[in-house]
């Protein structure tokens, strides 16, 4: 076999092994190992209410009244603004503003949420949180700060009729503390708690 020839079989063989390795073995390999150890968050953390997938932890969505006129609808608790497509957290859109903070759109659009978000939930307009005015890097956060999830118990409790302390202890079993006891910051997964505040008492 000349000696060209042979370089290009022993490449194919190559191409072949490695084919094998990383696209089938290894693969196989570290999905094997995330359902094993991991499953729930192998398969997308996902949120389940009354049999059938509602979302996931991981991902942030809408809780919007269905219907025209638009809006946030008031029995739920809400998530911070989305950039992410043109209604917001559309994860085939993932994205942030990219707005810089002395942008005019953006210090007008902080402003509209401010005045918005203080109506909506009955406070002070310099009581709303900043993640309650201000849109994710991905458009995507599933969180939210404890003082917005605080600020929203008494416009929850009163829509859905309820005395204010369980919806506030409700808030309170949600806070997920900072990874390590230092990085980060304490955060509520909406998700959840609206799937825990819609489940039967």
């Amino acid at each position: 076999m000349p000696p060209v020839l042979r370089q290009h079989v022993a490449a194919l063989r190559m191409l072949l092994v490695f084919t094998v390795i990383t696209g089938a073995a290894y693969p196989l390999a570290v999905t094997g190992i995330a359902q094993a150890a991991f499953p729930r968050r192998a398969n997308g953390s996902l949120v389940t209410f009354d049999g059938r997938t509602a979302g996931s932890s991981r991902i942030g969505q809408n809780f919007d009244l269905p219907g025209a006129p638009a809006g946030p609808d008031p029995k739920w608790f809400q998530p911070r603004p989305s950039a992410a497509g043109d209604g917001g957290y559309d994860a085939a859109a993932s994205a942030a503003s990219n707005l810089g903070p002395n942008d005019a759109e953006l210090i007008r659009s902080v402003t509209e949420r401010r005045a918005a978000v203080a109506a909506f939930d009955g406070v002070r307009p310099e009581d709303v949180p900043v993640d309650a005015l201000t849109a994710s890097g991905s458009g995507l956060d599933p969180d939210i700060s404890p003082a917005y999830a605080y600020q929203q118990v008494a416009r929850v409790a009163r829509t859905r009729h309820l005395a204010p302390a369980p919806v506030r202890a409700l808030v309170a079993r949600h806070v997920a503390g900072r990874d390590l006891g230092f990085l980060g910051q304490e955060t509520v997964d909406v998700v959840g708690l609206n799937r825990d505040l819609a489940a039967p008492r």
